[in-house]
């Protein structure tokens, strides 16, 4: 029989589904507002008038059992006597203390929504900044803790800069852009929908009983290693964004008390799920916290889902950097064999087991792969050539090294990071013709032998790469399934993880082909 533990996701997601009916294009908004009340955090609806940032709010409070909820549009004119409750004239007269009737405003709400949230006056903004953070409000000579769960603010636009709004920007964990209705089917089903109503009473509306143990038991869930890793991948990802549609990097900036806020989703995203320690795939809901500015969200969330599938990809690298070198050792030994059968090419000197050193050519430190050499049709320099394209770079281990390689051969090398230029390549028995230009090959000088024989070209690693990457497909297919049955993601996110691990899946289809070489040559 499962315990309870076991079934709070279940349970969490029949209730968003009693909470979301009705409503159209909105269920990313009304999970991460859930999350973040699940988390005692806060969220801003960033978006135009009309799109349902107020409905959000309004079903929210039906997510818990028996919750009060208190809205208010904020103006300039916007009082504290508004959001905080009247001062009590009879407090006032009878025991000369300042309190306030707070039953009916915000102090007393499970729910808050406050709309315009960046007209809020001074006053308002600092007393929102101890009711967000620490849950309190102070009542005349009282500190009182007060039952808010969420609180919803909502704004067409950013808040301006230069008017003291950072801090209560801040507070707001969790940021989402809301748009209109996109589907035109949704569209119609919203216009002609009569029955929809904010009254909802669903039979799993959470009781304070259980949340208050919810907040206690997710406090022990544990964050590993790997996740702190990923988090200072992150970290150190967002002091370099680029701006979307320019070339321009921009820093930006995370506090130090929002990433404890957001270690908070993370462990509440883990409970959420029946589990005990975080995993790194509760990461990725996180990207919704990181962005100053909408432009910056997108890249936001491949910083963060590049963190997340970081440890499988530098695994998946690893093996096609060993792959890479065998193969590349298999053709020398192949390409020495025909040396010595044929003796072409026997006089040319052969550098680091692969190369040929080009003499001359830019920086005097310019090689090509032996293999590839070898493949260009040997000319008389007399006659009328047929030229092989071929690229240059610079590879990732030896960044000052230049090497060519025939374009056809570069394959799924991994090391071709940053190509210098495509170049025109042809050959005769001694010269290699780059772009028209004849440039020697180094030779052996008179006695002087090859340091590199048959077999010696590179050991063959031995790896059993059909096991090793099989293994790695399985772990990512593993990361794929867990990403997509978060309750917290959207249906738009789900799809671009799938297409995130396509690609992935791509590369290492790529690799079962040069398998296939290694083992068959």
């Amino acid at each position: 029989m499962e315990s309870k533990k076991d079934n709070i996701k279940e349970r969490l997601i029949s209730l968003l589904n009693d909470i979301s009916q009705g409503v159209y294009e909105k269920d990313e908004e009304l999970k991460l507002a859930l999350l973040a009340a699940l988390s005692g955090e806060s969220i801003l609806l960033l978006g135009p008038p009309g799109v349902a940032k107020s409905m959000i709010a309004r079903r929210i409070k039906y997510a818990f059992k028996g919750a009060k909820s208190f809205d208010y549009l904020m103006s300039r004119f916007s009082t504290t006597d508004e959001v905080f409750g009247p001062v009590s004239i009879k407090s006032l007269k009878e025991s000369d203390n300042y309190e306030r009737n707070i039953n009916g405003y915000l102090p007393t709400s499970d729910v808050v929504f406050l709309d315009e949230i960046w007209k809020a006056g001074p006053s308002i903004q600092n007393t929102l900044l101890t009711v967000i953070n620490e849950k309190l409000f102070r009542n005349g000579n009282n500190e009182i803790h007060i039952p808010l769960k969420v609180l919803i603010g909502a704004s067409n636009e950013l808040p301006a800069q230069g008017e003291g709004l950072e801090a209560l920007w801040d507070r707001f964990i969790i940021r989402f852009v809301c748009k209109p209705i996109t589907d035109e089917k949704h569209f119609y089903r919203m216009l002609l929908d009569d029955e929809s109503s904010d009254m909802i009473d669903s039979k799993y509306a959470i009781k304070n009983v259980e949340f208050d143990q919810w907040q206690k038991d997710v406090k022990k869930v544990e964050i590993p290693t790997d996740v702190l890793k990923a988090i200072s991948v992150i970290r150190k990802q967002l002091k370099s964004v680029i701006v979307k549609n320019s070339s321009v990097h921009r820093e930006i900036y995370v506090s130090d008390r929002r990433w404890k806020k957001i270690a908070g989703l993370i462990k509440t995203s883990a409970f959420m799920h029946g589990r005990k320690e975080a995993d790194i795939t509760d990461l990725f809901v996180v990207h919704h916290c990181l962005w100053n500015n909408p432009e910056e969200y997108e890249d936001v969330k491949q910083i963060v889902m590049k963190a997340i599938s970081a440890p499988l990809t530098e695994k998946l690298r690893r093996i096609r950097a060993m792959l890479n070198a065998d193969l590349r050792a298999t053709n020398v030994n192949k390409a020495l064999k025909e040396i010595e059968k044929t003796g072409i090419d026997s006089q040319l000197k052969i550098y680091d087991h692969f190369y040929y050193y080009i003499v001359g050519h830019g920086t005097g430190n310019t090689f090509i792969f032996m293999t590839d050499l070898r493949r260009l049709k040997i000319y008389p320099s007399e006659k009328a050539v047929s030229s092989t394209q071929g690229i240059m770079y610079h590879p990732t281990f030896d960044p000052d090294r230049t090497v060519i390689r025939v374009m056809t051969e570069v394959g799924n090398d991994a090391d071709v990071k940053h190509s210098l230029e495509n170049v025109n390549l042809y050959r005769d028995t001694t010269h290699l013709y780059i772009n028209g230009v004849r440039y020697e090959i180094d030779m052996l000088q008179p006695g002087e032998e090859q340091h590199i024989g048959i077999g010696d070209a590179m050991s063959i690693s031995q790896i059993d790469y059909n096991f090793e990457v099989n293994k790695i497909a399985k772990e990512i297919d593993n990361y794929s399934q867990i990403l997509l049955a978060n309750m917290f993601i959207s249906e738009d996110d789900s799809r671009g993880i799938e297409h995130y691990f396509k690609d992935v899946r791509k590369n290492i289809d790529l690799m079962y082909v040069d398998i296939e070489k290694l083992i068959y040559g």
